[in-house]
């Protein structure tokens, strides 16, 4: 009798298989004629106030309170608070009015990348795009990890906390990401409510930490003293602190996180009763003050931060293994208020740290779905919520454990990621305020741009693990999709045929009659030039003068995009019917015609073509980059593909 355990087994894999897929975690199908694989927030879901909203990207941007004055100072020294104001004026003056500009441009969440994939066309926007991806993920992996890892720090150097997990960052880094991942795997919701109660108390905690340090600085004028002393202890000169401030500023780059995220999340802001898609005025104006009031909010607490951290910890305590590494405001807490206040401190910090890592998993899971599938650059399973998260929480497990789970460490990586974003999303309004002609703009944005050009070039060149860690980035991104574009190019990729009404009356012949194809490519375009082919084709194949033929002409649009909608015009050229259309690739378009003839028709098509002469690798290269090549051959492998049944595949016909 056979062991029913491979059935077992088999019903195993393919419950799993259906957990994975489940499509309550997908995006629509893209069998659906209407569906876009760029994923939107309804336009009926649920809009907030922009306080709100504010806070939930306030999970990413202020939980970096948590790290930054450590970094800051391990970075700057005592030069810390002079190179943090430089940093607030950049964030002010530069980030701020950059973002409120990307806001007015693309008021639907699609952020700085998209602007500039439709500035730049053809693959070149696309393996920008692509860059562009691999600096994402460095972003927002780093962003789990880093998070992830501070927030084991403030576990582990709570005084209340067993000695036992003082040795143990690693493991415990890894258990909070396993946690994340488990939580996104078991279906994640936008929890605004729980935004706004973690950003309150740690934004009110903080407040009043820094209230007691500045109060501790103001009363202890040798604090102060103390600060100059180091200040100016290798550099008399002003202009030179100032100089040297300039040239450390960009290690502190981990403080511009978050505008980014706060245009992602545009969707969610409640505008105005008059308000539409297509103009919504009140949602731009409300993302503004989203923008502006959490810069303003951040600035105070970086700058009052960095002041009372500087002053009041000694500096050894900030290196790895002082009580301060990666915590300072915290060790502070405990200093000032004792351990209970601390812990609370801890656990508060703990806690917006974790969360912040579950911001950059939504904006992860939202970053594949809008971009990869519609380039073809991703198999279909990316479309599902679960499998990502596996990957991603798999990547963090590496970064956590190459990194070993160091703050500092990874601060070089999370920076360049921030700065690189922000630096493109200078560029793509540069480029917007140039094609709209505002001169005064452009000017003021080159210039931004340039400033963070130089931060990012600066950042980069002292800590070049960061763009190490986004090249790997790229490179797997940049080689998978275009591995998945190769694999996937046979596919179909049409998301819907439509004909026009004289194109309609062309195919719509006597029943007894079979719908008889000529794939042409126009030359001059008159009515001998359509006589010859006629001629020829009824000859290569032996076709009887009486059998009627339709030309069909394919006119190749943007062969860097993957799919999209077909639409087919007919034309009259003396007594030929000519149907022409356009098309990513003209193999895939030419048999999504031919499906959607045999499907109004309810009998086979036939399409006639002439042999393509040359090497077949160049063929395939001309396919895969300009979608052309052997254009017969693909055609066929394309309806093999979108249809099984032999019996129920168009006629491909070969001649010459």
């Amino acid at each position: 009798m056979a062991s029913p355990v491979p059935s077992q087994e088999s019903e195993l894999i393919q419950s799993l298989k259906h957990w994975l897929l489940s499509t309550n975690q997908q995006h629509r199908d893209q069998s659906d004629p209407n569906h876009d694989p760029t994923p939107k927030h309804s336009e009926h879901s649920e809009k907030h106030s922009w306080w709100q909203v504010m806070c939930l990207t306030g999970v990413d941007y202020f939980s970096t309170l948590g790290y930054q004055p450590g970094i800051a100072a391990l970075a700057a020294g005592a030069l810390s608070p002079i190179a943090t104001l430089i940093l607030l004026l950049l964030t002010l003056f530069g980030a701020l009015p950059i973002y409120r500009k990307v806001a007015a441009i693309s008021p639907h969440g699609e952020g700085s990348i998209a602007m500039l994939e439709t500035l730049l066309s053809w693959w070149q926007g696309k393996l920008l795009v692509l860059c562009l991806l691999g600096f994402v993920a460095t972003d927002f992996i780093i962003t789990i990890t880093l998070s992830a890892a501070d927030a084991t720090a403030h576990i582990v150097e709570n005084p209340l906390v067993p000695e036992f997990f003082r040795g143990q960052a690693v493991p415990i880094t890894l258990i909070l990401v396993a946690l994340l991942g488990a939580v996104f795997l078991k279906g994640f919701r936008e929890a605004i409510g729980l935004a706004v109660f973690l950003v309150a108390g740690y934004l009110f905690l903080n407040l009043i930490v820094v209230f007691v340090g500045l109060r501790e600085v103001v009363t202890h004028p040798e604090v102060i003293a103390n600060w100059q002393k180091a200040l100016f202890a290798q550099h008399q000169s002003p202009f030179m602190l100032l100089g040297i401030a300039i040239l450390v500023f960009p290690k502190l780059a981990l403080g511009l996180s978050g505008f980014e995220t706060g245009v992602a999340v545009m969707p969610l802001v409640k505008g105005y009763q008059e308000d539409t898609e297509e103009l919504p005025k009140g949602r731009v104006k409300n993302t503004y003050k989203l923008l502006t009031s959490a810069a303003w909010i951040m600035s105070f607490f970086l700058l009052t931060s960095s002041v009372v951290t500087t002053m009041l910890i000694p500096m050894a305590e900030f290196e790895a293994g002082g009580k301060a590494n990666g915590r300072a405001l915290a060790f502070l807490a405990h200093k000032f208020f004792g351990d209970i206040f601390g812990t609370v401190y801890d656990l508060s910090t703990i806690s917006i740290l974790w969360f912040a890592g579950a911001s950059a998993m939504a904006g992860l899971l939202n970053i594949v779905p809008r971009y990869l599938p519609r380039y073809g650059m991703a198999p279909n399973w990316t479309l599902a919520v679960r499998p990502l998260v596996l990957v991603y929480t798999a990547i963090a497990f590496i970064v956590t454990l190459i990194f070993q789970a160091n703050v500092e460490a990874q601060g070089g990586a999370y920076a360049t990621g921030v700065l690189v974003l922000m630096t493109s999303a200078a560029f793509a309004v540069t480029l917007a305020s140039y094609k709209q002609k505002k001169r005064f703009e452009v000017w003021v944005f080159g210039l931004i741009t340039l400033i963070f050009v130089y931060t990012t070039i600066a950042n980069i060149i002292e800590r070049p693990e960061g763009i190490k860690i986004a090249g790997i980035f790229i490179a797997s991104i940049v080689i998978t999709s275009l591995g998945s574009r190769v694999w996937r190019s046979t596919e179909l990729r049409a998301d819907r045929v439509v004909m026009d009404d004289l194109a309609l009356s062309f195919i719509e012949v006597a029943p007894h009659q079979t719908v008889r194809i000529i794939a042409h490519r126009p030359n001059r375009g008159d009515e001998q030039e359509y006589s010859k082919k006629e001629q020829d084709t009824r000859l290569e194949h032996h076709l009887p003068p009486e059998d009627p033929l339709i030309f069909l002409e394919i006119q190749v649009s943007d062969p860097s995009e993957f799919a999209g909608s077909i639409y087919i015009e007919g034309h009259q050229v003396g007594s030929y019917q000519i149907l022409r259309s356009r098309g990513a690739a003209v193999p895939n378009t030419i048999a999504a015609i031919l499906l959607e003839i045999r499907e109004l028709t309810k009998k086979l098509p036939h399409a006639y073509f002439g042999w393509a002469e040359g090497n077949p690798i160049q063929y395939l290269m001309r396919f895969i980059l300009f979608g052309e090549g052997d254009i017969a051959v693909v055609t066929r492998e394309v309806l093999r593909t979108a249809e099984k049944d032999p019996k129920n595949r168009p006629g491909i016909h070969v001649g010459g």
